[in-house]
């Protein structure tokens, strides 16, 4: 493994109320850090708990240096707890992967194999789901399905927590809404090698899961904004100016229509339905080429400006330092 920062491996698990899985969690995974080569670092993200689980962190912590805690300030959502532990990972490859112990920390070694393969990032498959099939695994195929036709990056399985991430592949992008599925998506831009490989998935035991239809509905949202950050983020004008042009262009030729029976026909238009439209297209179709201008101005003082993370940070607990922020 070639090393890249202080830690060969960072794993990063957001924590939110699972205080009974978490002592569990803590052995499994140092029972498969061990066996990697190389040193290791295990940052738990606490997601604005509220139950026992910052205490069972702390606790941990407390005995092993190699574990670090971020606690948040409230609950963000699992993408900026995400993003708060790519901030703090020092490891060359990054894990990812759940704290309710669906996901097998014994697959770690698994994934960072794969990475030493020449990969940027392998995400997990979870081919045998141990959820429900009406609520969970049917929509999630579907979901899967369009997920890979819209962004042209195909996995199996993109909503699997259990990744791994090359960190010079993940510290460049910054992640907003449920968007952290869509990292493989995202990275594609970059020009990256991705691959997937089938994980062992688990029944959960203690706890309740935080998926909800809500859930799915910002999903699909997220999903129309990456599509456009794919293809249109540093070209705006391309797309609304597309649409503006075929506006413009139709309520022009209706207009000219018009015009045509009016002034040399001389038949009145005064209340055909066509000139209320024709004006209306031509408004619209100047509206979207003022956006696709105004969306240029916009992706140049978004890239030149400075950047703001997604999330507020109560403390961080690190035995390599007493940080408070």
């Amino acid at each position: 493994m070639t090393i890249t920062s202080k830690r060969d491996v960072s794993l990063v698990i957001p924590v939110y109320n699972e205080e009974k899985n978490l002592p569990v969690l803590y052995q499994e995974l140092i029972a498969a850090a061990d066996t990697l080569r190389g040193s290791y670092e295990i940052i738990f993200v606490d997601d604005g708990s509220t139950d026992g689980s910052f205490p069972a962190l702390r606790e941990i912590q407390a005995g092993d240096p190699r574990v670090k805690i971020i606690r948040l300030r409230k609950n963000f959502g699992q993408t900026a707890a995400l993003s708060a532990g790519f901030d703090r990972a020092r490891g060359g490859i990054i894990i990812t992967l759940d704290a309710d112990l669906q996901n097998d920390p014994a697959d770690v070694p698994l994934l960072v194999a794969k990475i030493e393969e020449g990969y940027d990032i392998v995400s997990g498959w979870r081919i045998r789901r141990k959820d429900k099939f009406v609520s969970r695994r049917l929509p999630s195929k579907v979901a899967n399905a369009i997920i890979s036709k819209v962004t042209k990056v195909k996995l199996h399985d993109y909503g699997c927590t259990l990744k791994a991430f090359r960190r010079d592949v993940v510290k460049h992008i910054k992640l907003y809404g449920e968007m952290h599925r869509f990292i493989p998506a995202i990275a594609s831009t970059m020009g990256i090698a991705i691959a997937e490989v089938p994980v062992n998935h688990r029944r959960r035991v203690h706890g309740k899961s935080k998926y909800n239809l809500s859930k799915s509905i910002r999903v699909v949202l997220d999903l129309l904004t990456v599509k456009f950050l794919l293809s249109y983020s540093t070209r705006p004008l391309q797309i609304f100016g597309l649409f503006g042009l075929i506006a413009g262009f139709i309520g022009g030729i209706m207009g000219g229509i018009l015009s045509y029976q009016r002034l040399i026909l001389k038949q009145s238009i005064a209340n055909r339905p066509l000139l209320l439209l024709s004006v209306l297209l031509i408004v619209i179709g100047i509206q979207f080429i003022t956006m696709g201008l105004l969306g240029e101005i916009m992706v140049r003082t978004y890239h030149e400006s400075v950047e703001k993370p997604i999330y507020v940070i109560r403390d961080v607990i690190d035995s390599d330092s007493d940080e408070k922020i």
